[in-house]
C-alpha cells in the first residue's frame, strides 16, 4: 500500500539582483513533498526565461535564515544576522551565481509548515526511505548491468 504524497506550496516575491544598480522582483514557487522529505524546491520564474527549479536540504534554508550556511552550489545568508529581516540566497554554476534577497517571514512561515508535515529530524521515519533508495539503485544497477 502506497501513502499518497503530501505537499506544501506557497510563492514568494523576491528580488533578483543582477548587480548592484539592477534589481527585479519575480515571484519564486517554494515547495515541499513527503516523497523527498530531507530537500526543498524553489522555482524561479524569471522574465524572458523558463522556469529553474533548484533542490536543496530544508535544513540548508532553516538554518541559513539565521546565520550563514552553505557550501558550493547553494549559500543562504541572512542581511543583517541580529535581525530576522531579510536573507540573501546565492546559487552558482561554475562560474555562473545568481543572488536572490527575500524577507524572511516568507520562507519561515513556508518551513513552519513543512516542519508540522514532517518534524525536523524526523524524516528518516517517513515509510521506508531506506526501501525506496535501495529499490532506486537495484533499478540503478541493472539499467548499467543491461546498458
Amino acid at each position: 500500500m502506497r501513502e499518497s504524497v503530501q505537499a506544501v506550496q506557497a510563492e514568494v516575491m523576491m528580488s533578483f539582483l543582477v548587480s548592484e544598480e539592477l534589481s527585479f522582483r519575480i515571484p519564486v514557487e517554494l515547495r515541499y513533498e513527503t516523497c523527498d522529505p530531507y530537500a526543498v524546491r524553489l522555482t524561479f520564474h524569471l522574465p524572458g526565461d523558463a522556469p529553474v527549479t533548484w533542490a536543496f536540504g530544508r535544513e540548508l534554508l532553516i538554518d541559513g535564515v539565521g546565520r550563514p550556511c552553505g557550501e558550493g552550489d547553494v549559500r543562504v545568508t541572512p542581511v543583517e544576522p541580529e535581525a530576522l529581516g531579510e536573507v540573501l540566497i546565492r546559487l552558482q554554476v561554475g562560474a555562473d551565481q545568481a543572488l536572490f534577497r527575500s524577507s524572511s517571514a516568507p520562507l519561515v512561515a513556508f518551513l513552519d509548515r513543512t516542519d508540522r508535515l514532517v518534524p525536523l529530524g524526523q524524516e528518516g521515519v517517513l515509510g521506508d526511505f531506506d526501501a525506496h533508495l535501495d529499490e532506486a539503485l537495484d533499478r540503478i544497477l541493472a539499467d548499467q548491468g543491461a546498458g
